[in-house]
């Protein structure tokens, strides 16, 4: 008799519309049923509404049929999603499916119009909404059978189901597939736009409504896909044809809340730059509530005074702003605060530390040193070491410093080092396993090198023996187990010997994202993380640095800013020593990286630029006209990226005054900041 209930209201409804009012309140009693097991019932009744509505000719956009189809979703999500423990889970399914397939087609023309709309404004986001809603009830339930039934993917046994059920999977792939050549086309429109705005054709305000509803489309057809054996290779193979889409679209639309996992199924279809921004939303949102944390310290102790304040805050403490200053100086700002990222990050692989090891052919990269524990405090180091990378990542302060192959990998999870994984970490050692590898099988056979599987190390004067594996003592290397002992050899020098140190950085790391730390290591390629952290490895372009500046009390025709990019070089004997005093363009041009580096600091506190050049920075730089006296040395405001000099009267006054703060020692610690 209940489920009588449904037919006589719609057909009252279908003749004359006078149930619309107690179908509505039908409705909202069966949702707001708090009985699991009348929810069951209920949600059976919400589908034969949105059943028999259909049948009775209601139009996919009538207000009572979407209340009911809306209501029949959110009860499905109270009730967890289709249940096969219940004996209409089948029938169940094929509603939530009929719903899918409704919608669909009514995205596919809202799709065209959003092409030929170029705001976007044909595209519902409430339609997309709804296909997303439906889709995840109909995969998930799909997944449930699969999990129960190891012959659900074949299709020939998808009919041994029943027509019911095998009429779903295979109407779902025609889904997929029209929608998926229909979102072709819409990329292909949104590719050419993209590049006539590049091109400064078409209208630029008008490319961008209603492109953010694709990615949503495009993360269900992802799901989707997983479910046929070819429908992954057809899914991405659309990003392979449109390359320039999906990194924009991530950059664009894709928002903190999202789960974008999916996106690293396939890290060719993107790029560096959309990575760094699904990586820079695993950081948690600056706490407004969260007072900053301040930090007073001594340049001359600028290692040992950052651990004592880093180490000691609460992980919470640090989600605020980072507000810090240099004992007996007044500056304070940005400015300062990507100053101490440097100045710290120096300190912290500073070898004469001890924490960390740099590659013997590319001194800019490190990983943990075995030898570490010299210091007695050396494993909170590390966790203060993770916490200062993270730190400076989230600020997007670059440090001039990159990870080895075998640090990073196992920061990303992976514990297995290769021959290759350590070719610039341990030169000899490569060598030297490389050798044995490719040495000939009787003279290893003979034992001429006398190797067993184990070795001697040095700890802090102490010799010790170490088994690469059990007997190893006694077990000698010949050619039939030679790639074992070279494996074992790299994974004790590599991973065991410095696991410790590699977990307590990825502890401190973790402390500053919203994440696990494998999770932020795995959205990244090896290269994109030195980019992220060391930034630029090209020497800075002087014309990039002269395009990104703009003058405050100057004009780009007077006189001083001429002299500024123009003037040459000259030398100056002081005592027995040579000073040359350079300056801009002409001189930068001829300066070496690392001069060019300490005038830049000097400027912004930036010594590494992003990989965008100039482009990257937050701002434009500025030359500002001061009012000091004409022979008064330059100044800076880094926090504004702006260089203060007085109306010189002459070049060679510029040049001098120049040349003294473009030394090293004297570009730290100078300027307002």
């Amino acid at each position: 008799m209940f489920m009588e209930i449904p037919s006589l209201l719609v057909d009252l409804y279908a003749n004359g519309r006078i149930a619309y009012s107690v179908i509505k309140d039908f409705v909202k009693i069966c949702l707001n049923s708090k009985d699991k097991k009348l929810q069951g019932v209920y949600l059976e009744v919400l589908l034969e509404f949105c059943e028999l509505l259909r049948r009775t000719g209601c139009k996919s956009d009538d207000r009572l049929y979407v209340f009911c189809r809306d209501s029949f979703a959110s009860l499905l999500t109270l009730v967890g999603g289709v249940s096969f423990h219940n004996p209409k889970g089948k029938v169940m399914l094929r509603g939530v499916f009929d719903c899918v397939h409704e919608i669909a087609y009514k995205l596919l023309r809202f799709l065209d119009l959003s092409m030929n709309c170029p705001t976007g404004e044909g595209l519902s986001f409430k339609v997309v909404l709804d296909f997303v809603k439906f889709s995840d009830h109909l995969r998930m339930g799909l997944a449930m059978h699969q999990a129960t039934s190891d012959e659900f993917l074949n299709c020939a046994i998808c009919y041994t189901e029943g027509p019911l059920f095998a009429g779903v999977v295979d109407q779902l792939h025609i889904v997929f597939i029209k929608l998926l050549s229909k979102m072709d086309k819409c990329l292909e429109v949104m590719e050419d736009c993209l590049v006539n705005k590049k091109h400064g054709k078409g209208d630029g305000a008008a490319v961008h409504n209603g492109w953010s509803h694709y990615i949503i489309i495009l993360k269900v057809l992802f799901h989707i896909s997983k479910f046929y054996s070819s429908a992954q290779e057809q899914f991405w193979g659309l990003f392979l044809r449109r390359k320039n889409v999906l990194p924009h679209m991530i950059v664009r639309y894709v928002k903190k809340t999202d789960d974008h996992r999916w996106l690293l199924e396939n890290r060719i279809v993107t790029d560096f730059e959309s990575r760094r921004h699904l990586v820079m939303m695993l950081f948690p949102y600056l706490n407004d509530e969260i007072l900053g944390y301040e930090m007073l310290i001594d340049r001359s102790q600028v290692l040992a005074e950052s651990f004592g304040y880093i180490s000691q805050a609460m992980p919470r403490s640090l989600q605020g702003d980072l507000l810090m200053a240099f004992k007996n100086e007044k500056a304070t700002g940005p400015g300062v605060l990507r100053e101490w990222f440097v100045l710290v990050c120096q300190e912290i692989f500073n070898p004469r530390n001890a924490l960390f090891v740099a590659c013997p052919n590319d001194h800019r990269r490190f990983f943990p040193n075995t030898a570490s524990m010299v210091n007695a405090l050396h494993l909170r180091y590390f966790i203060f070491s993770g916490r200062i990378i993270a730190l400076a990542l989230k600020k997007k302060v670059h440090v001039g410093i990159v990870f080895a192959c075998v640090f990073f990998k196992q920061l990303a999870g992976n514990y297995i080092i290769t021959l290759e994984d350590i070719r610039d970490a341990d030169p000899i050692m490569y060598s030297s396993c490389k050798q044995i590898l490719e040495m000939d099988a009787d003279y290893i056979d003979s034992d001429a090198l006398g190797l067993t599987f184990s070795i001697e190390v040095e700890e802090l004067g102490h010799r010790e023996v170490i088994k690469l594996c059990p007997g190893g003592e006694s077990l000698v290397v010949d050619s039939k187990n030679r790639e074992k002992y070279v494996h074992l050899l790299i994974q004790n020098r590599f991973v065991t010997s410095i696991s410790k140190q590699v977990s307590h950085f990825a502890q401190g790391f973790a402390d500053i994202i919203s994440c696990s730390r494998l999770e932020f290591f795995q959205f990244l390629d090896h290269e994109d993380f030195d980019w992220k952290l060391h930034g630029s490895e090209n020497d800075i372009n002087v014309e990039d640095w002269k395009a990104h500046t703009k003058y405050l009390g100057y004009k780009k025709n007077d006189r001083q800013i001429s002299w500024f990019w123009k003037a040459g070089c000259r030398s100056s004997f002081i005592g027995q020593h040579i000073s040359c005093y350079m300056v801009i363009s002409k001189i930068v041009g001829k300066m070496s990286a690392e001069q060019k580096k300490v005038l830049l600091f000097f400027w912004t506190s930036v010594k590494h630029l992003p990989v965008e050049g100039f482009h990257g920075l937050s701002s434009t730089l500025l030359i500002s006209k001061s009012r000091e006296p004409g022979n008064h040395l330059p100044s800076s405001h880094t926090c504004f990226y702006k260089l203060c000099f007085p109306p010189y009267s002459s070049m060679a006054i510029m040049q001098d005054r120049l040349g003294i703060i473009t030394q090293e020692h004297i570009s730290c610690s100078f300027g307002t900041r």
